[in-house]
């Protein structure tokens, strides 16, 4: 038997705050969040530092309620249309040590009423990382094929994001790859609904899903010249 985590009072939390997004609501019921998103959300982090480090001692996981794999609920608005101050999800991301100086990818996972994901990969990432992962796929696209062509990969998860309409400049149109490469996001999306999220499974799950997407990230790292 696993460990339970989150429970549907996660769910409940956040549908409410969806209904009532304003600092006073928040204030009111932080209590909530701190029992049923940030606490939890923190031992699952801390459990999940040991069998994360297996795939990958590039990628840091780190349980900090400031700074570390847990993403704020507190919203950045400075510079957004949407002034809603929180965000009405639980975010937990995964980065790669060296994010700060390469657009790396990353692990990221979203809990919400209805719509949980495992994003994994760049998304949008600036020109010259897009060139650079473009070239990579062209020149080595059996690693390409077998990264997002392996059996579990195909079974869980599906590539997202959107794609240029026409071929990026120095890339022929009929390339056998051209879909790949024409791509402006190199990531890849996993579901998961309310029952796994609550059940006492999750943590074996969640990690399952990213050995599967591990060879992508190791193939964008490697795309970006950085360590996997």
């Amino acid at each position: 038997m696993g460990t339970r985590y989150f429970t549907p009072k996660l769910f409940w939390f956040l549908r409410e705050l969806a209904a009532n997004n304003d600092r006073e609501w928040f204030t009111a019921h932080k209590s909530d969040y701190e029992t049923h998103l940030r606490e939890p959300a923190l031992r699952f982090i801390t459990d999940l530092v040991e069998p994360f480090s297996r795939i990958s001692s590039h990628f840091t996981v780190e349980a900090s309620k400031v700074g570390g794999s847990l993403v704020r609920i507190q919203r950045d608005t400075r510079f957004s249309r949407d002034s809603s101050p929180y965000r009405t999800y639980l975010g937990i991301g995964i980065r790669h040590e060296r994010f700060e100086e390469v657009h790396t990818p990353r692990f990221y996972l979203v809990i919400q009423p209805r719509a949980s994901y495992l994003g994994v990969g760049s998304w949008r990432p600036d020109a010259q990382t897009a060139h650079e992962i473009r070239l990579a796929v062209s020149e080595r696209p059996d690693s390409w094929e077998a990264a997002v062509g392996s059996d579990g990969f195909s079974q869980h998860f599906t590539l997202e994001g959107e794609s240029l309409k026409r071929p990026p400049r120095g890339f022929e149109p009929d390339h056998p790859l051209i879909a790949y490469l024409q791509r402006k996001d190199f990531a890849a999306v996993t579901r998961f609904n309310q029952r796994d999220i609550t059940s006492d499974g999750f943590l074996d799950q969640f990690v399952a899903r990213c050995e599967e997407a591990a060879p992508l990230a190791e193939f964008l790292c490697q795309g970006v010249g950085v360590e996997f």
